[in-house]
């Protein structure tokens, strides 16, 4: 029954959201996310710990921290307004650089891996590619609420995604290996390791792991793992950067060039949050110096 009163809660909000118009619903996100920092002071602390990471010891941590949060929230009202019809909106408000790499990719025919830090609306970054006839695949968490995990995965078929669910299985990679066969793009968040079983890199000056899979993937297919941001540009703008791809290494063992390969994507994933910092939206533990 709590399953469903919360299904049907969400339901609800987005209908309302849905209601308004998309500017009313971005300051309506904005302003729940001031409400959160003000009310969150875990996450409140984790968000300014990782812009003094970001920004220097000397930065005004909290002033970023809530920035991110407020950004945070805009994020998640546009995902609850979003609705097909309304994505070619999106379109028409987006710029693009770097989209020669998806044309020359796609003519490859070999697939191709999206590196994405949790930056401004990530999504938004799936239509530019189907807009080139290359459709997207994504990995999502299997939430325990059935209702809700099968309507985010409708919400992003709207944005011009395939969702594939994490089950922890090689299911899982077999699927987007297949997906990469089919000349389709596989994008995922990958500034993040949720299992904690990654590989070791320095990000942000600090060791950490993340996940191994875009490198796994661009060895096993061949596919290149391009980095990718997707920033919101103004009130109502987006701007969605495409990098060269990372180069797969010549010489050393798998383990070794999966290894290189997750650090340089970090490297570059560190660049992309530093041109907009106040839109990386981590508000949890992502060191072991965190605490959890």
């Amino acid at each position: 029954m709590s399953d469903l009163f919360g299904y049907l809660a969400l339901r609800a909000g987005a209908g309302l959201i849905g209601l308004l118009p998309s500017s009313a619903a971005r300051s309506l996100g904005r302003l729940v996310g001031r409400v959160w920092h003000a009310t969150d002071p875990g996450r409140r602390r984790m968000a300014e710990r990782h812009m003094r990471r970001v920004l220097g010891n000397g930065s005004d941590a909290r002033a970023a921290g809530r920035a991110v949060m407020k950004s945070y929230g805009r994020y998640y009202a546009e995902t609850l307004w979003v609705r097909g019809s309304r994505v070619p909106e999106l379109q028409r408000q987006t710029r693009v650089d770097g989209l020669e790499h998806i044309i020359e990719a796609r003519e490859r025919g070999l697939g191709m891996i999206y590196g994405l830090p949790h930056i401004g609306n990530w999504e938004v970054a799936a239509p530019v590619a189907v807009a080139e006839d290359v459709p997207v695949v994504a990995v999502a968490e299997k939430l325990p609420n059935v209702r809700i995990t099968d309507w985010f995965t409708d919400m992003r078929a709207d944005f011009g995604i395939e969702i594939v669910l994490a089950t922890g299985g090689t299911e899982v990679m077999r699927s987007l290996e297949a997906a990469l066969g089919a000349n389709k793009a596989v994008a995922l968040l990958s500034d993040r390791d949720l299992k904690g079983r990654g590989v070791g890199v320095t990000f942000f000056g600090e060791e950490t792991t993340l996940p191994p899979g875009p490198a796994t993937l661009s060895l096993r297919t061949g596919a290149p793992l391009f980095p990718v941001a997707s920033y919101y540009e103004g009130d109502d703008g987006y701007r969605v950067v495409i990098r060269q791809a990372i180069p797969i290494p010549a010489e050393g063992t798998r383990s070794e060039k999966v290894r290189l390969m997750t650090q340089t994507l970090a490297d570059e994933m560190e660049s992309l949050i530093r041109a907009a910092p106040e839109q990386w939206h981590l508000v949890q533990p992502n060191w072991p110096s965190d605490p959890k």
